[in-house]
């Protein structure tokens, strides 16, 4: 059985997005994502604030689109693969560097744009505009229609917590 490898992240940018090309021409950027939770301590009381920070590599025309989009603060949607590269630095020593690569099935969205443009790892999502400029497609759903939920009256609970 194939095991999963599946990265979800929701954060904003800590830095500007710098695209850099390889020997071979091919279109790189990296990405420094950070995701925060928090909390209220129960021994304390006071409010508790964690940050995680998450290296995301992409690749090709995904690199040059968001490079060209994306900037310090923005909020992205990312889904990739978890992937630790190994390489030596200059002095020789082995050092590791573990990243979420947005390759062929990824994805990454763009959330506080106001056209939340989605941009897939693999499939072509630009058009091409009489400037020859890539324009990203927008992605729109439609949600179904609901039934309004009647109010229920729960004055014939005991206590305030359902469960």
């Amino acid at each position: 059985m194939a095991g999963i490898n599946k990265v979800i992240l929701v954060g904003n940018l800590g830095q500007d997005v710098e695209l850099k090309y390889t020997s071979n021409g091919k279109a790189v950027t990296t990405l420094s994502v950070a995701t925060s939770e928090s909390w209220t301590d129960k021994n304390t009381g006071q409010k508790v604030d964690k940050t995680e920070w998450h290296r995301v590599s992409l690749f090709g025309k995904l690199a040059e689109i968001a490079s060209q989009y994306l900037h310090k603060g923005s909020k992205v949607y990312v889904e990739g693969n978890l992937r630790t590269r190994k390489w030596q630095d200059q002095t020789g020593t082995n050092r590791y560097t573990t990243e979420i690569v947005v390759g062929f099935n990824g994805t990454l969205q763009m959330l506080d744009r106001r056209d939340n443009v989605d941009i897939g790892g693999g499939a072509p999502q630009t058009q091409q505009s009489a400037s020859s400029t890539p324009v990203p497609q927008q992605q729109t759903a439609t949600a179904p229609v609901l039934d309004p939920i009647a109010p229920v009256d729960n004055s014939e609970f005991d206590d305030d917590i359902p469960f």
